[in-house]
């Protein structure tokens, strides 16, 4: 997680605790919620493609659990590739519908991240680290948006998926 969270930092230096908590979260819970609307999701895919323009120099995907089984497909690299949407799609769907993460997992990917902060690691104060994911827990650790800053910085445009989804039968 330490190798994870540093490139994160390294790439995205003026993320927030709530780009971190985000990370962290989609690290070990995968997808926000399951998805019950597939049309929906399928139009907001479309609209973001869409609507994509400019963006950070992003790798196709990055691991975003140590084993490398949820990864942020990156959309405008996906798209460069000549990927299908459609298999991206799917592959999101079902891992919000069917890959289960662990709570416990989270919080241990916190403590990682205040450890690597109070190392002096990124920009983000250890005590913000640790004050954002008590409030996080208290409510159950929601999924949450990035922070205004990163979205208007870095132009976020992925999806979560599970590895084994992604892999074209």
């Amino acid at each position: 997680m330490d190798k994870i969270l540093r490139d994160h930092l390294r790439r995205y230096p003026l993320m927030q605790a709530a780009d971190l908590y985000k990370l962290l979260h989609q690290a070990a819970l995968g997808s926000e919620h399951a998805v019950r609307d597939e049309q929906a999701a399928r139009e907001r895919l479309e609209r973001e493609l869409a609507e994509i323009g400019e963006g950070p120099d992003d790798s196709l995907m990055d691991p975003l659990s140590p084993d490398g089984q949820i990864l942020r497909v990156h959309l405008r690299p996906y798209l460069r590739a000549g990927k299908n949407p459609e298999t991206l799609l799917r592959a999101f769907i079902q891992t919000a519908n069917e890959w289960r993460g662990s709570p416990k997992k989270l919080k241990e990917n916190g403590a990682a991240a205040a450890r690597l902060a109070q190392a002096g690691t990124g920009s983000i104060r250890r005590e913000e680290i640790e004050a954002f994911f008590v409030k996080m827990e208290e409510q159950v650790f929601p999924a949450v948006h990035h922070s205004k800053d990163y979205q208007r910085l870095y132009r976020p445009a992925y999806r979560v998926v599970a590895r084994q989804f992604l892999e074209e039968k």
